[in-house]
């Protein structure tokens, strides 16, 4: 029987021996002459599959990893090992999708005590580097790498953001059998995708709340990953396992001044689409008109004009006023206010005495606002985008969405955030505030 070998080389799968056709082109790009062939890291467990069923003895050098023996003292929910399960009997690779404060988290480490592999575990922001660092520490007896935030430690258990795995991931190919891609959507960026293609780990899990992209790049992350094979909504789990949920969406109008403003300006943007050949129908529609917009003063008008108007529809007046109704009628509750612009966050701030987190907030002063919001010293806070994803909120239980996109991703995450259960039985609150009559009700449709 003739022998090929395989090896690990910089991303790739090097195939040394003999193939004589026996394997597909498309499996493996090999060269006669040299008797050697390569293919991309991630089509590994692909690969030796096809020299086998060709009749092909395997030397396989790829991954000389160590059994390691984790244990974990987590007790899975019902919801949890069925995820456990299904993506085990799709040969460990899938997609895990659960709302926040589910415990996906718990889902990962259950997968790893069950494969006793070196694990990497892939993570959008240094706050979630910390929390999975702090998590693998606590529940295994192994020491856990950290790759990120001023560190650059390899261990059997390796937690890192998607930046340095990104920038390593060709030296790190062959030291995991195993690799977690926590919010699992940031793969179906650009570069980010090199990250999968490059590890050689057979095992792979991408644990995300909301799957799909709306560039449809989801679809790359499940070639990379698998796809979804385990998928609970907030409505699955509420009252069971997260808290009960009411979402109220409450309608505002503009003042006459703000209405003159905002008409005036969307018209000046509506007639430019009216006059030209974009539709928007798409984010590559809008794009296009940034492009356009580069040479062309009438579309650089249009799109400042969009803006006016939407920071018209979405700061509106009476949804301060609102708000201020918000927060008296919930003095003892926990409430997160969110917004879609910055400024706004500091307007409220400073009007409502609100500690205020955005993207400018030093991440000490963030730890402090949140710890103090955990300990009941703040009851509420206002924030932009930050909170949305990667941190670790503290229980709130109402939840104010003053302003955002139509993206049903964001308004999963904000809605998260006030479904932890609290063991009191008390349901959750999430308020809309939509502008009538504006864009504003096509994207508060859009999002739900």
């Amino acid at each position: 029987m003739t022998e090929v070998r395989l090896r690990y080389e910089d991303g790739t799968i090097r195939v040394e021996g003999d193939l004589s056709g026996a394997v597909p082109a498309d499996v493996v790009e090999y060269d006669p002459r040299s008797e050697t062939g390569r293919a991309p890291a991630v089509a590994y467990p692909q690969v030796r599959t096809a020299l086998t069923e060709a009749g092909l003895s395997v030397a396989d050098d790829v991954l000389d990893l160590p059994t390691l023996e984790l244990e974990t003292s987590y007790r899975l929910r019902e919801y949890q090992q069925a995820a456990v399960n299904a993506w085990r009997e799709n040969n460990n690779r899938g997609v895990v999708e659960l709302p926040t404060g589910s415990g996906k988290t718990v889902v990962a480490v259950a997968a790893m005590a069950a494969l006793d592999t070196p694990t990497l575990v892939v993570v959008p922001t240094l706050d979630l580097l910390d929390q999975w660092h702090r998590e693998l520490d606590r529940e295994f007896d192994e020491p856990v790498g950290r790759l990120g935030g001023g560190s650059q430690r390899v261990e059997s258990l390796t937690v890192s953001t998607y930046d340095s795995a990104y920038l390593r991931a060709d030296e790190l190919g062959d030291r995991f059998g195993f690799v977690v891609f926590d919010e699992a959507h940031h793969l179906g960026g650009q570069g980010y995708r090199d990250i999968a293609r490059l590890l050689a780990a057979p095992a792979r899990m991408g644990l995300t709340a909301t799957f799909e992209r709306p560039d449809g790049a989801h679809e790359v992350v499940a070639d990379l990953l698998g796809p979804v094979v385990a998928s609970r909504s907030a409505e699955d789990l509420a009252g069971d396992h997260l808290a009960g949920y009411d979402i109220k969406r409450i309608e505002v109008t503009l003042t006459p001044e703000e209405r003159e403003t905002y008409e005036q300006n969307q018209g000046v943007f509506t007639d430019y689409l009216a006059q030209s050949s974009i539709t928007l129908r798409s984010g590559s529609d809008y794009q296009e008109l940034v492009k356009r917009s580069g040479t062309d003063p009438r579309a650089r008008e249009a799109l400042l004009a969009k803006q006016r108007a939407r920071e018209v529809m979405m700061n509106a007046e009476q949804k301060l006023d609102r708000l201020a109704d918000l927060l008296d009628r919930h003095r003892e509750d926990r409430v997160i206010v969110f917004t879609a612009h910055t400024d706004l966050v500091y307007r409220l701030s400073e009007r409502f005495l609100l500690p205020a987190i955005t993207h400018e907030t030093a991440a000490d002063e963030r730890r402090e606002i949140l710890a103090r919001f955990r300990e009941g010293a703040y009851s509420r806070v206002v924030t932009a985008n930050v909170l949305d994803e990667g941190i670790d909120v503290p229980a709130a239980n109402v939840a104010v969405l003053l302003s955002g996109s139509g993206s049903k991703r964001e308004f999963t995450q904000r809605l998260g955030r006030v479904l932890r259960p609290t063991g009191d039985g008390d349901r959750a609150t999430l308020y809309e505030l939509v502008t009538e009559e504006t864009a504003e009700t096509r994207v508060a449709r859009r999002r739900r």
